[in-house]
């Protein structure tokens, strides 16, 4: 056994840091886009962006999940 070895995890990452990490790339690219929306920078439908946004940054969530998170991003901006 070497060292690095037995330093290494046997069950993997913890799931919930996997989570909380996700969350916050999630939350990231969702401000992006309201800065972006903002700037007047995204015309293209915002449910289309931010599919290619989180796509890019390797999240991959249900339609359903990026359609609510595109409509309140509109909401944001509108208000």
């Amino acid at each position: 056994m070497t060292a690095a070895d037995a330093n290494e995890d046997p069950v993997g990452p913890d799931p919930s840091l996997l989570e909380e990490s996700q969350e916050e790339t999630i939350e990231e690219i969702a401000e992006d886009v309201r800065s972006e929306i903002r700037l007047g920078h995204v015309e293209d439908d915002v449910t289309h962006v931010l599919e290619e946004r989180l796509d890019e940054a390797g999240v991959h969530l249900r339609p359903e999940k990026v359609d609510d998170l595109a409509e309140d991003i509109e909401n944001d901006v509108s208000t």
